[in-house]
């Protein structure tokens, strides 16, 4: 697997690039969303529906499927060259990063099933604020990843 992994490592570089976009891209506007939806909507209104539908689609056609990708590539990358994880102090921090994104997207995805069932319990502000964690959290990783400061 390693040496399949090696072949093609350039092309698995790709793909976890793409799916990093993406998954960052839903990350970004999942929050403006709920912002409108916590703001403009009043429940059971038509644009409340319709902002369902939009995080809803969002979650499950974008942001789920782009963080999948970015794990199943980002292992595979390690795998290929499992020296990179014990060698350098970089990647785990970058790897500490990936774990509170991904304990952000679980909070996004209980977010919304919140306005799902019309149960919101915060703000606009709230996911105003909230709207900052990823943007700081990809700062950390891309610093560790194309600086490697340790």
């Amino acid at each position: 697997m390693a040496d399949f992994i090696l072949h093609y490592y350039d092309w698995f570089k790709v793909l976890h690039v793409l799916a990093i976009i993406s998954w960052m891209a839903g990350l970004f506007y999942q929050p403006r969303l709920y912002v409108y939806h916590a703001e403009r909507a009043a429940k059971g209104s038509e644009l409340s529906e319709t902002l369902k539908i939009m995080e809803q689609k969002l979650m499950h056609i974008i942001i789920n499927p782009a963080m999948i990708l970015s794990w199943i590539t980002g292992v595979a990358l390690i795998l290929a060259n499992p020296s990179m994880l014990f060698n350098s102090k970089w990647l785990p921090v970058k790897l500490a990063m990936l774990v509170l994104m991904q304990i952000f997207h679980a909070f996004l995805s209980i977010w919304r099933k919140d306005f799902l069932r019309d149960e919101n319990k915060h703000s606009g502000v709230f996911y105003r604020v909230s709207n900052e964690v990823p943007t700081v959290l990809m700062i950390v990783i891309v610093i560790m990843v194309i600086i490697k400061p340790f």
